[in-house]
């Protein structure tokens, strides 16, 4: 039950950046933060204590059906998760310094100001 509550104060922390900083590199990390401790929270959700896994346990097929298993799918999602993480995580990067080459601050209050 703690893993939980950590994976809530993690998101907090994340969602505590994006919203109170105006820095855009804070705010993408805090972004990040968040999509880790969603990513996280659904692998402790696929997670079943002293249970089977599904690919390498050598249980017999019959065996199976009574034996507590892991889920992968969660495990799976999480890994396409990522994926898509680190590509918004460039994007949002890569936006971020063409909006510094261009107003030259990452503050985003400042570039609201000079609208140009």
């Amino acid at each position: 039950m703690i893993e939980y509550f950590l994976c809530f104060v993690l998101f907090c922390i994340g969602l505590y950046a994006v919203a109170v900083k105006r820095n855009m590199i804070k705010i993408i990390i805090g972004l990040s933060i968040m999509g880790y401790a969603i990513n996280l929270f659904f692998t402790l959700i696929g997670y079943v204590h002293n249970a089977a896994y599904p690919i390498l346990s050598k249980v017999n097929i019959t065996q199976q059906t009574s034996l507590n298993m892991v889920d992968p799918l969660p495990q799976a999602l999480v890994l396409t998760a990522i994926v898509i993480g680190l590509a918004i995580t460039i994007i949002l990067v890569s936006i971020s310094i063409r909006l510094y080459e261009k107003y030259g601050t990452f503050d985003i209050t400042e570039i609201r100001k000079l609208k140009g």
